[in-house]
């Protein structure tokens, strides 16, 4: 018991872990990769890590401290799916762009669409072909994150809301980002620039 407390107790420290992680901390501790599945089953019926994907967790303790932080409910959406970014609603928040309530991390990705519900938070990734897989950039804090700029973040959203911008025009686009009421003025104007030519590129006009 007091080798499964010590391996719990290095885990804590820990923003996210993989399995591996977690069998070279056993290893360490002398103990075999069979009681380490053994003790990962007992961690994750006791509560006492969470499942975040296939052979990603992170312990209870460090999540229940870091749960309120915007940056690491970021941080773990970059983790469970690779690659990825933060886009559409959430980083239109982030920016203060839009006050619609996030009940999703939505992030885009190359692999395929897919939503996960973890008790960590609920994330969704969008999938994007790869010449449109670009303006994101890396934010560096406590916890560090991939997010859309905030014009490529409003190009995603209307980009999968509107299937591809299928039978919209380019001239329209101003009347449904208010119908959204995202308050595209509030936004930096090389960011509107930016924003309004990819729109003409990639929209059908």
């Amino acid at each position: 018991m007091k080798s499964r407390k010590n391996l719990l107790e290095q885990l804590k420290s820990l923003p996210h872990f993989s399995k591996n992680t977690v069998y070279q901390l056993g290893k360490q501790l002398g103990l075999k990769d069979g009681t380490v599945d053994t003790y990962i089953s007992r961690f994750l019926k006791y509560k006492e890590i969470i499942w975040l994907n296939k052979g990603l967790y992170v312990s209870t303790d460090f999540f229940e401290k870091n749960k309120n932080d915007i940056s690491y409910s970021f941080y773990l959406a970059n983790v469970i799916r690779t690659p990825s970014y933060v886009s559409s609603w959430a980083a239109l928040q982030y920016y203060n762009l839009a006050t619609e309530a996030v009940h999703s991390i939505t992030s885009v990705s190359l692999k395929a669409t897919r939503d996960f519900e973890t008790k960590a938070g609920n994330f969704s990734y969008q999938s994007i072909k790869k010449d449109l897989f670009l303006d994101f950039s890396l934010t560096k804090g406590k916890f560090d994150f991939y997010i859309a700029s905030p014009s490529k973040a409003l190009f995603d959203l209307l980009y999968f809301r509107t299937r591809q911008f299928r039978s919209v025009k380019s001239e329209n686009i101003k009347a449904l980002v208010e119908e959204l009421r995202i308050d595209i003025d509030e936004m930096d104007k090389t960011e509107q620039e930016k924003f309004y030519t990819m729109i003409k590129k990639y929209s059908h006009e």
